[in-house]
């Protein structure tokens, strides 16, 4: 009599194999982690690793240059704000003030705090990356 057992994989068969080493510690936690989620060890750090980690690769490069740009952006930009105010003082000390150094202000001072909020987005996300 043959013996029937689960058919050979066709695809999908794990032939590589990753040796990792743990402190004490990390391994123990491991443990914990296994018998609360009744999962086995390997498929606990498969989830973990290519599941969930997926949300802690981020491009560290292009984070930086983004930020990178926006600092500069908002370097400009708040440079532009402090000589608009400066003259509107001056021509407010004169009388002269007029409406459109008031508009220029005010769309500068919206440039800053729409690079500024920009900035305070890409600093959460940044922040949520790293703490998940």
């Amino acid at each position: 009599m043959r013996y029937k057992g689960r058919s050979p994989l066709v695809s999908g068969k794990r032939i590589k194999k990753i040796d990792v080493r743990f402190t004490q510690e990390e391994f123990e936690l491991i443990l914990q982690m296994e018998k609360s989620s009744g999962m086995k060890k390997a498929d606990l750090i498969r989830r973990k690793l290519l599941l969930d980690g997926e949300r802690l690769l981020m491009d560290s490069k292009a984070v930086m240059n983004g930020m990178d740009g926006i600092g500069l952006e908002l370097s400009k930009a708040g440079n532009n704000v402090n000589q608009l105010a400066r003259y509107a003082n001056i021509l407010n000390k004169d009388g002269l003030l007029s409406a459109v150094i008031v508009d220029r202000f005010l769309l500068e001072l919206r440039k800053y705090n729409k690079i500024k909020m920009e900035l305070e987005r890409l600093m959460r996300k940044l922040i949520r990356l790293l703490s998940s």
